[in-house]
C-alpha cells in the first residue's frame, strides 16, 4: 500500500511538473541587448525544467509605475513564482511583500533589493557589481598611470547595481592621489539618447578629463556616440560597464579602451533555476554570484571572455 501511494504521489508530482510552473521573468526594461540575453536563458531553463517562462517587463528602464504594475498583475493572476529585477530597492519592496503574503517564491536578479534575503525574498542572483566597479577602477587607473582627471558618468538614481558599480569604482579613485574625480554627480538615463545627451551637456568637463568611466550598457553606449560627435573619442580613454555587439565592436576600434562584462545569460538560467527549485521544495542557494570578467581588446579571444560573452 505504501508503495502504491509512493507511485501516485510521484506520478502526481511528474504530472505537475509536466504542466509546467509558471514563472514570471520581470527585467528592468526589454531593449537593451543586456535583457534579451538574460531572456535567452531564462527561457534555456525553463525549456530544461519543463517551467512556462512568462517574459513581461517596461520598455524602458526608468518606468517605476509599470513595473510595479507588472509585478502586482503576476502577485494576483497565474503565476507560480516571479523573478524580478527591481528598478528601485526600495519602491518594489510593497509589492514583492505581497507575493511572499501569497506564497509565491520571487527571486531577485540583477539588481538588489533593500530587504533579508531568505525573509523578504527567496535569493539573489547577481553580478557582484562591486567588484565589477573596482575592475573598472583599477584598469582606469593602469591606463593613466595612477594620474589625471577623471569623470564618472552615472547611470539612475535608485538603481542598485549601477550604484554598487559607481561605488566600487570612486573607491579605487580615492586610493590614487594623483587623479581627480572632476565629475560623479551626472546621471545618464534610461535610454542610449538620453546617455548622449547627458554625456554632451558635459562637453567641457569631457574635454579637460583624461578619462571617462560608464556604468552600463546604455550609459556607455551613449558616451562613445558623443565623444564620437564631437571628435573626442580617440582622445579620451573610455572603460565602460556591459557587453553588446556595438559596443564590442567599438572596442576593437579602439573607441573603448575596456569594459567589465557579466554573463546575463547565466544570470537569466540561475536565476529561474532557483525559483523553480523554491517552487518545488529543492535545495537552492539564497545568494548566487554569476561573475564578471575585464574585457579588452588583449584578451577579447580568449576562453574565459568568449565563456561569458557567448561566442
Amino acid at each position: 500500500m505504501k508503495r502504491l501511494l509512493a507511485c501516485l504521489s510521484l506520478a502526481a508530482c511528474c504530472l505537475a511538473h509536466a504542466a509546467g510552473e509558471r514563472i514570471a521573468v520581470i527585467p528592468k526594461g526589454t531593449t537593451h541587448t543586456f535583457w534579451k540575453s538574460v531572456e535567452a536563458g531564462a527561457r534555456t531553463a525553463g525549456n530544461e525544467l519543463g517551467a512556462q517562462i512568462i517574459w513581461k517587463g517596461p520598455l524602458k528602464e526608468d518606468d517605476r509605475a509599470q513595473q510595479i504594475a507588472v509585478v502586482q498583475e503576476f502577485v494576483a493572476g497565474s503565476a507560480d513564482a516571479i523573478v524580478l529585477a527591481p528598478l528601485d530597492d526600495v519602491a518594489l519592496r510593497t509589492p514583492v511583500r505581497a507575493a511572499r503574503d501569497r506564497h509565491k517564491p520571487v527571486v531577485i536578479f540583477d539588481s538588489a533589493l533593500r530587504g533579508e534575503v531568505g525573509e523578504d525574498f527567496a535569493s539573489f542572483v547577481a553580478t557582484n557589481n562591486h567588484r565589477g566597479g573596482v575592475l573598472a577602477g583599477e584598469e582606469l587607473a593602469r591606463l593613466i598611470n595612477g594620474r589625471g582627471k577623471v569623470v564618472l558618468m552615472r547611470y539612475a538614481e535608485g538603481s542598485a547595481s549601477t550604484t554598487e558599480r559607481e561605488t566600487g569604482f570612486l573607491e579605487v579613485m580615492a586610493r590614487h592621489p594623483g587623479i581627480e574625480v572632476i565629475v560623479d554627480n551626472r546621471y545618464a538615463g534610461a535610454t542610449i539618447s538620453t546617455a548622449q545627451d547627458a554625456a554632451m551637456n558635459l562637453l567641457d568637463k569631457l574635454r579637460e578629463a583624461n578619462a571617462i568611466f560608464t556604468s552600463n550598457e546604455s550609459c556607455t553606449q551613449g558616451m562613445v556616440l558623443a565623444l564620437r560627435q564631437t571628435g573626442l573619442i580617440r582622445e579620451k580613454i573610455l572603460v565602460g560597464f556591459d557587453s553588446s555587439p556595438f559596443l564590442l565592436n567599438a572596442l576593437r576600434r579602439g573607441d573603448l579602451k575596456a569594459l567589465v562584462s557579466q554573463n546575463p545569460t547565466r544570470m537569466g538560467y540561475l536565476a529561474v533555476q532557483t525559483a523553480v527549485a523554491a517552487l518545488r521544495g529543492e535545495p537552492f542557494e539564497t545568494a548566487v554570484d554569476t561573475g564578471c570578467v575585464l574585457v579588452t581588446l588583449a584578451n577579447l579571444e580568449s576562453p574565459e571572455v568568449k565563456a561569458v560573452l557567448g561566442n
